[in-house]
């Protein structure tokens, strides 16, 4: 019974672990910011890159007022409730290879911790959309994996 226990605990610490390390990572590198008319979207990791492989991340909503120069971690961030970020990889003759990412709301409004695998390299289309208090919008843009 007690291995069930100590079993279950480490599940849970692990799972835990995957978002924790990033959600206080103090220097988090950005790999793209898109603007558009009504959202700044950052998105952030500790490597700055996304790779092959398992990637933790962190989705940064900020206003397109914010002063520029300024780090989103210190910049307002916006609410924007409900977010969802995938992915595809085009290939000429085949079926698109699809990814989506798993995204938690951080304790701050406006962030939100993800994680997302990609079986190879390459680049992909990144869609993310949002639905809240600062509206509904959605934009893409292109990031490669390394």
């Amino acid at each position: 019974m007690n291995r069930i226990l100590v079993g279950t605990i480490l599940g849970v610490l692990l799972l835990a672990g995957a978002h924790a390390d990033i959600a206080w990572g103090a220097d988090l590198q950005t790999i793209k910011t898109r603007k558009t008319k009504d959202v700044v979207i950052t998105l952030r990791s500790e490597s700055g890159q996304w790779t092959q492989g398992k990637n933790a991340f962190v989705l940064e909503f900020t206003s397109p007022s914010s002063p520029q120069g300024v780090d989103a971690g210190q910049a307002a961030l916006m609410d924007v409730g409900q977010v969802t970020l995938s992915t595809v990889m085009p290939m000429p003759g085949m079926a698109p290879m699809l990814a989506g990412a798993t995204l938690t709301p951080d304790k701050v409004a406006g962030r939100y911790l993800g994680t997302i695998s990609f079986p190879d390299s390459g680049a992909r289309q990144v869609t993310v959309t949002w639905d809240g208090p600062a509206g509904k919008g959605s934009t893409r843009f292109s990031v490669p994996v390394r």
